[in-house]
């Protein structure tokens, strides 16, 4: 089972109408502004756009979410290097030596450099996910109910990960949110659970509105309660400083210099993406910290290193094509903007995993292909406009918070035609406020919503097919395999815990 040239040639002729290059264009803008602006994410913006984009052809719609992804990335850099203030959580070591290098009057180079290895990174990261998600989805033909259940475990078991540093908190939410998938009609016998006589929930809650309102309005909302009109009068002040940009392209030699390491932080930023609920910042963090380790000048890191800026932006953008292969695959968000990608593939009715390389075949190689697009496009788009970049920033926030909110809006009531689900959209919204006030990671709340449903559905499908017997998730050999790594996983805290107690003791 292998993707032919033949549908290859079929899904690229689609991608040269115009309509797509406009909307992976206005992708790639609108990705650019959002990753720009402190406080908007690349998480906040899909979720904002992905149900505007239902109303557009599926090509046109996820030209559109693939340029904005991939630009939102690389646009985290432009803030972290002009203001110190990183635009995505993936952006935070570029602040590192960006910003440094712009005082030093190297900012035109700083924002140079943050495009050109976005972009390597970016286009790394995706010549994997072409070579390598076939492969692995042929390896998916073996899984059934078993193995889909012990899969989503495993996804829900890196409620762990994305826990921070209080797991309790990211079980009990973890925990909460398989609770809310179960609202609905029964997968099996189709009865009626926890509607409570309302028609709208008997499809059960919708995954996109829920991201909406937490990533969206809820963000919105804490940016206003933590408002502090003081320092963003000094914020203000500080983006009218000017200093000279320079040049913005880097040498030749500088080039041949940046190249090893900016390939080697990409092919390993492409490992981490694979893995579920790493993502750019972990990504970046793990690639600067090495880099400086076996570097030539690691003195020169963090006050102003053009090898460590070039390292951070080739990770950030290296998770994108990993989080994207795992998530075709296998149908497990690699990060949170690919779980919003799943509810996007499940809208226009597609299932990640083996049916994305048979059944719709041309339509995967489509992804594939806008993925290379909107790296070449920011690339160019970044290029023209480095030194203009700083204008970008001087949105007043009340501005963008009203722009946000109406998107919101839009974008939830566009999902299903459905006032209900504008509703679910601000619920979710004053949970994600609260969630950040009292510190409880959002990340567990929303793997359990995803793939709660998968992990029932097919617990109970496995059970059906062994007669009731609970020894086909040990004897099935990828079962088993999985179950061992979930364990591992729920024990890791515990081992750590228990090994850093004895430490202190000693």
């Amino acid at each position: 089972m292998g993707i032919g040239l033949d549908v290859w040639a079929a899904g690229l002729s689609e991608l040269m109408q115009p309509s797509v290059i406009m909307f992976l264009f206005l992708g790639v803008l609108v990705g650019t502004m959002i990753g720009a602006l402190p406080g908007l994410s690349a998480t906040m913006g899909i979720a904002i756009m992905t149900p505007i984009t239902f109303w557009f052809d599926p090509v046109d719609g996820f030209a559109m979410l693939m340029g904005l992804w991939n630009a939102a990335i690389f646009a985290g850099g432009i803030t972290a290097i002009l203001i110190n203030t990183p635009g995505t959580p993936a952006s935070i070591t570029q602040s590192f030596d960006g910003y440094a290098l712009y005082k030093q009057g190297k900012g035109g180079l700083a924002l140079g450099i943050n495009v050109i290895f976005s972009f390597i990174g970016g286009m790394i990261s995706t010549l994997a996910l072409i070579l390598l998600a076939t492969p692995i989805a042929k390896f998916t033909v073996t899984f059934n109910s078993a193995e889909y259940f012990m899969l989503a475990g495993f996804g829900l078991s890196m409620m762990v990960a994305v826990s921070g540093g209080d797991v309790l908190k990211g079980l009990i939410l973890g925990l909460a949110g398989i609770l809310l998938s179960t609202i609905g009609l029964d997968p099996i016998l189709g009865i009626k659970r926890f509607t409570f006589g309302n028609v709208n929930l008997l499809a059960g809650i919708s995954f996109i509105p829920v991201m909406i309102g937490m990533f969206g309005i809820g963000e919105v909302m804490y940016q206003i309660f933590t408002r502090d009109k003081a320092q963003e009068a000094k914020d203000i002040e500080a983006r009218k400083v000017n200093l000279a940009l320079g040049k913005v392209l880097p040498s030749k030699k500088e080039m041949k210099e940046l190249m090893p390491r900016g390939i080697v932080a990409s092919v390993v930023a492409t490992i981490i993406g694979a893995i579920p609920a790493a993502g750019g910042d972990i990504s970046a963090i793990i690639c600067w910290g090495n880099g400086k380790k076996f570097s030539k000048h690691p003195e020169e890191y963090g006050k102003g290193s053009v090898e460590g800026l070039a390292i951070s932006s080739a990770a950030n953008n290296g998770v994108l094509g990993g989080a994207m292969t795992t998530m075709m695959t296998l149908g497990i968000p690699g990060d949170a903007v690919t779980a919003i990608l799943i509810g996007s593939l499940t809208m226009y009715g597609m299932q990640p995993g083996i049916k994305m390389f048979t059944e719709n075949a041309k339509f995967t190689t489509q992804i594939m292909a806008l993925m290379v697009l909107a790296n070449i496009a920011f690339l160019i788009l970044g290029l023209l406009t480095a030194k203009v970049s700083a204008k970008v920033l001087n949105v007043a926030q009340p501005t963008v918070w009203a722009a946000v909110t109406i998107l919101c809006v839009v974008g939830s009531y566009a999902l299903n035609n459905n006032f209900f689900d504008v509703m679910i959209m601000f619920a979710a919204g004053i949970l994600g406020f609260l969630f950040k006030v009292f510190e409880f990671p959002t990340g567990p709340f929303i793997l359990g919503i995803l793939l709660g449903g998968m992990l029932e559905s097919n617990m109970r499908r496995a059970l059906v097919m062994s007669n009731g017997s609970y020894a086909t998730f040990i004897t099935r050999p990828v079962s088993c395999v999985l179950l061992i790594l979930v364990v591992l996983t729920f024990l890791y805290p515990v081992i750590k815990s228990m090994r850093k107690k004895k430490t202190v003791e000693k």
